[in-house]
């Protein structure tokens, strides 16, 4: 998958954003996306191959690895990062339409288009709680398909076709539970940043 789409995206909305908004880029940038491209994409790459369970039954490996891995934690990852990512495009999406509308009505309309102020402060504030919010979602959703934030070295399956409770082993569980803390971390550091952000513009 190319990111470039994704990281043009986080330097256009850079140039809008406050001091709080240019530290949570970096953070998307530099601690979430480089380390999804660089590490953690390998590190999940073979999962299904590498998931061996104690028992040849056909079809038991399979149906265990899908009842305990229904999303694979990497495009979980990589779809809440996209997710989230998203709302930021409401803000150049406003920009764009004032600079358009300038060109139409070939009159200066704004002081300068990028200013956040009336309509354009709204979107950036709506953003914001877009983006809050699809963090806490995936966060949950982690949690919740997962059983916590937590990658067991040994699981129990007793699903059919499985003749009997087989023991399947899940390969490098510490490295994949490390990413795992790493992920849960930087998003909730970018809750934090956007709460601040949404905090600051309000009271401003």
């Amino acid at each position: 998958m190319s990111w470039r789409f994704l990281r043009d995206l986080l330097s256009g909305v850079n140039k809008y954003s406050t001091g709080i908004g240019r530290i949570w880029v970096a953070v998307v940038f530099i601690f979430r996306l480089l380390v999804y491209v660089a590490a953690a994409e390998n590190i999940w790459k073979h999962e299904h191959d590498e998931f061996e369970c104690n028992i040849k039954q056909p079809g038991c490996e399979n149906v265990c690895f899908d009842h305990f891995f229904p999303v694979s934690h990497i495009r979980l990852w990589a779809l809440q990062l996209v997710m989230v990512s998203t709302p930021s495009l409401l803000v150049v999406f406003h920009v764009a339409y004032r600079e358009n509308r300038e060109k139409r009505h070939r009159q200066k309309l704004y002081k300068s288009p990028g200013d956040r102020d009336g309509g354009l402060l709204c979107t950036y504030l709506i953003s914001l709680i877009l983006k809050t919010g699809f963090e806490i979602v995936f966060l949950v959703l982690f949690y919740k398909l997962y059983n916590g934030f937590e990658v067991p070295h040994l699981v129990k399956c007793d699903i059919r076709p499985c003749p009997s409770t087989v023991d399947c082993y899940i390969s490098k569980p510490t490295e994949k539970m490390i990413f795992l803390y790493f992920l849960v971390a930087t998003s909730c550091l970018c809750i934090v940043l956007n709460l601040s952000e949404l905090s600051y513009l309000i009271f401003k």
